[in-house]
Parts: C-alpha cells; sequence; structure tokens
C-alpha cells in the first residue's frame, strides 16, 4: 500500500519523523491494508502545506475512482473536491441540506449553515466563496 501511494520511501520511517501530509499518507495505507469498503477522512487537510493538500485530494481521487466509499468530514467547502458526488450539511446535529453537491452547496444553504453572507462563484469545476 505504501508503494501504491508512491510513498514506499517511508517504510522505514518513524511517523514521529515525517511531515504532516506524509504521516497521513502513512494511515491512509496501514487503513487500506485491511481492505475496507468505506475510509471516513476527518477534516484531512488540516494542517497541510499546499503540496500536501494537492497529493491528499489526488490520493482521495484515485480511491473513489477504485470504487471506495469515501466520507469526508470538511468545513473547507471552497477546496476542490471534484470527486464528491452528495454532500450533507448538519447543523446542530441535525441535517440542513441532502443531495448531489450542485444542488447543495448555494449561498442560502451556506448562509443558514455559517450565518454569514458569502458569494458563491463556481468556475471549472471549483467552487470560490467570498
Amino acid at each position: 500500500m505504501l508503494a501504491r501511494l508512491g510513498i514506499a520511501h517511508l517504510a522505514e520511517r518513524c511517523v514521529m519523523h515525517m511531515s504532516s501530509g506524509e504521516a497521513k499518507r502513512t494511515l491512509i495505507a496501514r487503513a487500506l491494508v485491511h481492505e475496507p469498503k468505506t475510509l471516513l477522512f476527518d477534516e484531512p487537510s488540516n494542517a497541510l502545506d499546499i503540496a500536501a493538500q494537492f497529493q491528499l485530494r489526488e490520493t482521495m481521487r484515485e480511491l473513489a475512482q477504485i470504487g471506495l466509499a469515501t466520507l469526508l468530514v470538511t468545513h473547507h467547502v471552497e477546496r476542490d473536491y471534484s470527486g464528491i458526488e452528495r454532500v450533507i450539511m448538519l447543523k446542530s446535529g441535525k441535517v440542513l441540506a441532502d443531495g448531489p453537491k450542485e444542488s447543495v452547496l448555494t449561498e442560502a444553504n451556506l448562509l443558514a449553515l455559517f450565518d454569514v453572507n458569502v458569494q458563491l462563484h463556481r468556475e471549472d469545476g471549483y467552487f470560490h466563496l467570498f
């Protein structure tokens, strides 16, 4: 799994001596050894630099392409999660909105969720918040 994720060179390195991005990819590899049907990512891009964020998103895309279900918990709706098909917005433990990304990620839903007026712009599959 380390080789599959492009991190075979980390096999002998202690996780404590890895960057945040390397450690996260190592943890993904460890989870994949058990051949799960689903992976849960809880705020996976926190503490990652831009390059590591791109690597993580590419890894998540590749996992989705091989049929692995991915559950992503994030507050960063403006990031590129192009492989995501369904979005569920939760507020105070209740479902605020549920459906395809394009119909759920709206200015009205973001206002209801975060209590902040935002302008949402979509370009080339990306969502931009202002």
